[in-house]
């Protein structure tokens, strides 16, 4: 049973916002591909969910043109006067303040994937979000309730707080929010194609509010900043081959996942049976063990991705895990809950997976004055480790969490999917595959499955609707079973279908799938 209705269109836009989707779909409607609906709903989350991402986030994206698939690593890098050095005294990153931000890559892609693959011009896919940040728009509840949350946890920040409160207090679901500051920056962005934000006005105030509060960010290091195309990398997974943008993100861990797990011969079980959760669980465990030991800006990484991906490598992996015993791997999760995924795909062919982020909430509490522009956190992806390949450094990019999903079968376009959320990006990722090419599920009937998630100390979460019975077993076998911290994640997918797609939106999110 689902809880909202399969979608059946030619044209589709998925996220976790309605007014954003539609955005999208108005582009479309304009004329505009899935690259133009893409970045307009990218550009309208800004405004519109700045609880998870904004002006100063980064970004990813998987393309797949019709003929091949396209990568895109959006994710800034770190001011290059850092030095771990800089750091010494703490004993974790920041997570708030200048020294837990680094350069925000999202405005470049957003010019980079358009100047590469766009159809309308690009001042128009600016429209919504300019018109939304100017008029207002009403909360939906979900991201009500989580910019009250953020209230509390940013009441030290005075400009976050004149940005984002309206008399003192989160805006309720249903009451209006406007920004015209962000309006009149996006203008900025849009007239100038974001080269006001790297080297114009937009980067003189962000190295300016950085020098007024010890950071060292300057113009210098928003001027270097660049978007690079990259090669997906992949693994095949029964008859489906499942591809991630590589290192610096984590989609790594997904991909050894699924391989550990076909080496397991996981379609041999009941998808959720107890014996299928324990093996997806413990399999995920090794994965982020060795994400968390290898993966980082891939410059800097000391193992080649051909051997965290080998198959012989994953097989032995896979003979470690017991069928009747969790075991219990070191490791460090990070934690995300500010992150916006969407998908788009239009009647040509075009697919696009998407993903844009703050990192924590609005991020990092620095908001540059009369700018709407919330800084991200994504330093905080750093490990103070002496050696660790992921170990802050100057002009480096940080390990991170945010991962765009694509799927291909026979060398054809099949799903553009993400499950947005931290380290649940990966699991979801996993249950997604599984369920949508492994069990045959509608790409909504996967979404509204029940979820295992494992969280940051190794626990085992598990959503309501699993059955009991299943539940106890795990617990048997050693699983550590909580509800503290769960965090389930919210999953956008668009699956190609022979004449059509279908489409499927997270019920844990506002948003929908919407498409004509």
């Amino acid at each position: 049973m689902t809880s909202r209705p399969h979608l059946y269109a030619d044209n589709i836009v998925a996220t976790s916002q309605p007014l954003a989707a539609q955005a999208g779909v108005h582009i479309l409607r304009e004329g505009g591909n899935a690259v133009d609906a893409a970045l307009a709903t990218a550009i309208a989350l800004t405004v519109l969910e700045p609880v998870s991402n904004g002006l100063g986030s980064d970004a990813f994206a998987i393309i797949h043109d019709g003929r091949r698939l396209h990568g895109l690593n959006g994710s800034g890098r770190s001011p290059a006067a850092w030095t771990p050095d800089h750091f010494a005294g703490h004993t974790i990153m920041p997570s708030r303040g200048w020294d837990a931000v680094t350069v925000p890559g999202a405005v470049h892609l957003w010019d980079t994937l358009h100047e590469a693959m766009g159809r309308l011009d690009f001042a128009g896919l600016f429209e919504p979000a300019i018109d939304y940040a100017r008029r207002g728009y009403p909360l939906s509840p979900i991201i009500a309730r989580q910019w009250a949350q953020a209230a509390e946890a940013y009441r030290d920040f005075p400009t976050w707080r004149d940005t984002f409160l309206v008399n003192g207090h989160a805006p309720a679901a249903g009451q209006r929010f406007a920004c015209a500051a962000m309006a009149a920056t996006l203008e900025a962005i849009r007239d100038s194609r974001g080269q006001a934000f790297y080297h114009g006005d937009i980067a003189r105030r962000i190295a300016d509010d950085a020098r007024a509060h010890d950071g060292l960010m300057t113009e210098n290091d928003l001027a270097s900043h660049t978007t690079d195309w990259v090669e997906p990398i992949a693994i095949d997974h029964y008859d489906v081959r499942v591809h991630e943008i590589p290192p610096n993100g984590q989609g790594a861990a997904a991909l050894i996942a699924l391989g550990i797990l076909q080496a397991l011969d996981i379609r041999a079980h009941d998808l959720d049976s107890a014996d299928a959760v324990h093996l997806q669980v413990e399999a995920m465990k090794l994965a982020f063990a060795d994400a968390f030991a290898h993966v980082a800006d891939i410059d800097h990484m000391q193992v080649a991705l051909d051997w965290l991906l080998d198959r012989q490598r994953l097989a032995h992996r896979a003979r470690t895990i017991r069928l009747d015993t969790a075991q219990h791997p070191p490791a460090d999760l990070a934690v995300d809950h500010g992150t916006v995924y969407l998908a788009a795909a239009d009647a040509d062919g075009l697919m696009v997976s998407f993903i844009q982020s703050n990192y924590e909430g609005f991020g990092s509490g620095v908001v540059i004055p009369d700018t709407g522009i919330a800084m991200q956190n994504r330093a905080a992806g750093f490990t103070l480790e002496p050696g660790h390949p992921n170990q802050v450094a100057g002009s480096k990019r940080p390990f991170h969490t945010i991962i765009p999903g694509f799927a291909t079968r026979a060398d054809q376009p099949l799903m553009a999917f993400g499950v947005m959320g931290g380290h649940m990006q990966a699991q979801g990722h996993v249950q997604m595959i599984l369920r949508c090419s492994g069990a045959g599920q509608h790409p909504q009937a996967a979404s509204d499955a029940p979820r295992w998630h494992v969280t940051p100390d190794f626990k085992l979460a598990l959503e309501d609707g699993f059955d009991p019975a299943v539940v106890a077993s795990l617990e048997q076998r050693g699983h550590d079973i909580t509800t503290a911290g769960a965090y389930f994640g919210g999953a956008q997918l668009i699956q190609k279908l022979p004449h059509t797609y279908t489409a499927g939106s997270d019920h844990r999110k506002d948003g929908q799938a919407a498409g004509f």
